[in-house]
């Protein structure tokens, strides 16, 4: 894999970051309500998840690497099923996030084996 921009990878961590830094405006744009302090603290750890994630990938641009962040984003994505069901007043940010994991997933693995 060569050193090029990755688009995807700079958008997670413009996510990642946007999380870290605005999580109360973030999950209030996506669920319409002011959110509580847990739904605050998660949207952070998350936030730092993806960021660091990006700059992991970024640094070190590899298909092990690119795969490793694959599964991680559907552990990710797998586990809003969960969280769903923890608070279901969260839905709509619960599947947002949930697919935006699941797209970068995709373009992980895409970025993994660029000859396809």
């Amino acid at each position: 894999m060569s050193g090029a921009v990755r688009p995807a990878e700079l958008a997670r961590a413009g996510w990642g970051t946007l999380l870290l830094l605005a999580p109360r405006r973030v999950l209030g744009v996506l669920d319409g309500s002011a959110p509580d302090e847990r739904a605050v603290l998660v949207a952070r750890v998350l936030g730092g998840r993806h960021l660091l994630q990006a700059v992991v990938t970024l640094a070190v641009p590899s298909p092990a690497t690119s795969r490793a962040g694959a599964v991680v984003d559907l552990l990710h994505a797998a586990s809003s099923g969960v969280l769903v069901r923890l608070d279901p007043s969260r839905v709509r940010s619960i599947v947002v996030d949930a697919v935006l994991a699941t797209g970068w997933a995709v373009l992980s693995l895409r970025d993994a084996d660029p000859g396809r």
